[in-house]
């Protein structure tokens, strides 16, 4: 029976498939406008979902009984600097535009750090990060990444034991050669401590001494220090995000 059907010509077999391929875009063309008519639909539910009310705000402390006391250690060891605390990364870290911020964001930006030291033009010196003693894996893996970034940005981070803070003398020793490293850099001579003075014995003078010149040294050049301000993100796009994406 199938030998007496006589074979297809080919004009037909290509009229035949290009009828599939048509019939196929078209189903995917449907497909997509289904989406987006599905998406169109439930954007006004989100945005009259109100912020406060789905939300509710409560009132928190901005750091934990051992920020506190590191905080207030920093402030007397280092009286001339600026002290500031749970700054995100994003604020004090500029990224290139050529990827996509929010990718960024989500995976560090918005990572805080405990303690920022500044010196009186609010340019970061270093990164304090206070650590717990049990520590989950994914907060270890967060405080690992903040503190590859940190590295790639030549921000020098001092890391804390809560259990184990430093005093004020310590403090200083730990500076010294932060400040000496940044401002050699940029091309000022640092001052080498007294060799005659055991390091937890540096004077707060000595300190103000290097910073007075470092100052000196950046403030003819320090457009490229200025904040990223809070608006700066707004100008973008975001671009989509794999929802699978496994880089760190």
């Amino acid at each position: 029976m199938l030998d007496l059907i006589p074979p297809l010509a080919p004009a037909l077999a290509l009229s035949v498939g290009a009828f599939l391929v048509l019939a196929l875009s078209v189903l995917l063309l449907l497909r997509h406008r289904q989406r987006a008519r599905r998406r169109s639909a439930e954007q006004p539910l989100r945005d009259a979902l109100d912020t406060v009310v789905a939300w509710q705000p409560e009132a928190a402390r901005v750091m934990t009984a051992a920020e506190r006391e590191a905080f207030d250690t920093l402030r007397k060891a280092l009286p001339s600097h600026l002290v500031l605390a749970q700054v995100p990364l994003s604020r004090f870290l500029r990224v290139p535009r050529r990827h996509s911020y929010r990718d960024w964001l989500q995976r560090v930006g918005i990572v805080s750090a405990d303690l920022l030291v500044c010196d009186s033009g609010s340019r970061v010196l270093a990164v304090v990060d206070v650590r717990g003693a049990q520590e989950s894996p994914r907060s270890r893996q967060r405080h690992q990444r903040m503190a590859e970034v940190l590295r790639a940005a030549r921000i020098r981070t001092l890391v804390w034991q809560e259990d184990n803070l430093p005093s004020a003398e310590q403090v200083r020793a730990q500076m010294i050669p932060v400040l000496q490293e940044i401002y050699g850099k940029a091309g000022t001579p640092a001052q080498q401590p007294p060799v005659s003075k055991p390091l937890p014995l540096i004077p707060v003078a000595e300190m103000e001494e290097i910073l007075a010149e470092g100052d000196a040294a950046m403030a003819h050049n320090d457009a490229v220090m200025e904040p990223v301000p809070s608006t700066f993100y707004d100008e973008f796009d975001a671009a989509p995000i794999a929802a699978n994406s496994g880089r760190r």
